[in-house]
């Protein structure tokens, strides 16, 4: 498999949620300087709040696999809403990474407050003996596509319990990586900006080993899966 660069993601982004570029160019639409009637305006808004709704699930779904379910991840996103630029819905793509990236941040900011030394970087990245070559979702057997129908359907607690299982560190870098669509670099930053003194030290070689951990864990789940279901 040929190397990415540094700063390129290994993982596929996700792909935005249909009908928010029609949206967003009705909105930009409104951002020409004209005076606009109150029809128009109502036009262009058309569907917001079904739109809303999307993002807000989706949001929360990212927020409950960093933090747990509850009032914690309501109020991460109810900050990532509140304080993300609204000119980034000029541009979905660009738009959605802020919102995630505002979101993500306040997170892992709640987790080192809960404890200071869970998402301490590591002192040495020295790769161990592992079932996994190549930090990818396919290296575990998973499309991204899979991953999200196993968070939202039937297999869904338990993805929960595996990833409620794993150590702060590992489940904060996979899901940033896995679910959030960051890159290695972005993730170290975020990691090393919000994760308290004990997080200053993460790098993009820490981060892909953390992932590689995660993944080989993974793996494990869907095989120990796949047998249970054959003996079934």
């Amino acid at each position: 498999m040929a190397k990415n660069s540094p700063s390129s993601s290994l993982i596929p982004p996700q792909p935005i949620p249909e009908g928010a570029e029609v949206f967003t160019e009705r909105v930009r639409g409104l951002m020409d300087g004209r005076p606009k009637d109150d029809a128009t305006v109502a036009l262009a808004f058309e569907g917001l709040d079904a739109m809303f709704d999307r993002i807000a699930a989706g949001l929360y779904t990212l927020a409950s696999m960093l933090v747990g379910e509850g009032e914690d991840s309501v109020r991460l996103v109810e900050t990532a809403v509140a304080t993300t630029d609204a000119s980034a819905a000029c541009d979905p793509v660009e738009g959605r990474k802020i919102c995630r990236g505002v979101l993500c941040a306040a997170a892992i900011e709640l987790l080192a407050q809960r404890d200071p030394a869970s998402l301490a970087a590591p002192r040495t990245v020295t790769p161990p003996s592992s079932c996994i070559e190549e930090d990818d979702l396919d290296a575990a057997g998973l499309s991204r596509e899979e991953l999200e129908r196993m968070i939202a359907g039937p297999d869904r607690d338990r993805v929960r319990r595996w990833l409620a299982a794993l150590p702060v560190d590992q489940r904060t870098v996979f899901v940033l990586r896995a679910s959030a669509g960051f890159t290695g670099p972005e993730t170290a930053a975020l990691l090393a900006a919000h994760g308290g003194p004990a997080a200053t030290g993460w790098t993009p070689e820490a981060v892909r080993e953390a992932f590689r951990q995660a993944l080989c864990s993974l793996a494990s789940q869907l095989l120990q899966a796949s047998v249970q279901s054959a003996g079934s």
